[in-house]
């Protein structure tokens, strides 16, 4: 039986990769400080006798006992509310959480994917973004402690494919949706769904004119398998190519919905990309992978889960309290 490290694994895309891993029949151990994460995303999983939890920052010294086949590291806040409050975690977790995720795997010869994010093409000026395109990041703005962490990411995993041999791989992910995200984190999904499911308007930052591709978290995980699988190196673009301006995407949410609520705007973010849209033609190419669900589906499906929720998960504030760790 093969065995899989997935760190971030309480996280929204770590629990469906925990989920997959343990279909395809591997033993999985699962890897989180629980800053972002939570337990309910996995507790499912906790009779399994295939599956282990080990609750640990992986910016420090990670320790796995027995061998390892793959290593998947997914530990990051993802959001910009995370970020935001804890900037220096998420540098720390792109960089000494890398390190010590590519040292790990050097010690068991174990294969490691890398998440990175569409991120790194910062407020692109090519559209849609290819994998060769470098980006427009602005180091210094407020979120390139996410920005940047994630380039430095690609970085060091090359660095240690280049020098060291190691197998390795990058997946570069665009706007993912799915059960399990957090309702209030910031992000335009759950923000739409859950302003709409307490009554409230929904919030537009900017004219609306600003677009997003969303992608159902099952094709997601799919590419990221086929990619792991592969023999390709390289950085690889996974997200639904279907583009849709916020605008729109709004008041898509109010006729799921069927909810009256009125769209309000607000100035825009600092440094918030105008357009995002993956070229998917390499993922086609090499992984023959392109996504499935279409976004009415996805998103019903979604819908459907955060009406399970209670109603003080729907009223609750993030952030949760990030004492001791948000002064290290």
């Amino acid at each position: 039986m093969a065995r899989v490290l997935i760190t971030g694994a309480a996280g929204f895309l770590g629990s469906h990769l925990c989920d997959r891993f343990i279909k395809e029949g591997m033993e999985v151990i699962g890897m989180d400080n629980l800053i972002t994460g939570d337990l309910k995303n996995i507790e499912h999983l906790f009779q399994l006798s295939n599956f282990q939890f080990y609750h640990h920052d992986v910016s420090k010294f990670i320790h796995v006992p027995g061998p390892l086949d793959y290593i998947l590291h997914f530990a990051s806040p993802a959001s910009p509310i995370d970020y935001l409050k804890i900037p220096i975690q998420t540098l720390k977790v792109g960089s000494l959480g890398t390190h010590n995720c590519l040292g790990l795997a050097m010690a068991k010869k174990a294969r490691i994917i890398v998440a990175s994010t569409s991120e790194v093409y910062g407020d692109p000026h090519v559209h849609p973004q290819v994998e060769s395109y470098w980006g427009n990041v602005n180091p210094v703005g407020p979120r390139g402690v996410y920005d940047e962490a994630k380039r430095f990411q690609e970085a060091i995993t090359m660095a240690y494919h280049t020098f060291h041999g190691l197998e390795t791989r990058i997946v570069r992910i665009f706007n993912t949706y799915g059960p399990r995200m957090r309702l209030n984190d910031g992000r335009v999904l759950p923000a739409f769904i859950g302003q709409a499911l307490r009554g409230e308007d929904l919030t537009i930052f900017g004219d609306g004119s600003q677009t997003r591709s969303f992608c159902y978290v099952d094709d997601l995980v799919e590419g990221i398998y086929r990619l792991l699988m592969s023999d390709y190196a390289q950085p690889v673009n996974i997200g639904n190519p279907d583009e849709i301006t916020i605008k729109e995407f709004a008041e898509e949410i109010i006729q799921l919905t069927e909810t009256n609520q009125k769209v309000i705007y607000h100035p825009l973010p600092t440094d918030d990309p105008k357009q995002r849209r993956p070229d998917i033609s390499l993922a086609k190419e090499i992984l023959k992978w392109e996504p499935k669900v279409h976004r009415a589906e996805g998103l019903k499906l979604t819908y459907e889960y955060f009406k399970t929720l209670s109603a003080d998960e729907l009223n609750k504030i993030e952030h949760k309290n990030f004492e001791p760790f948000n002064r290290k």
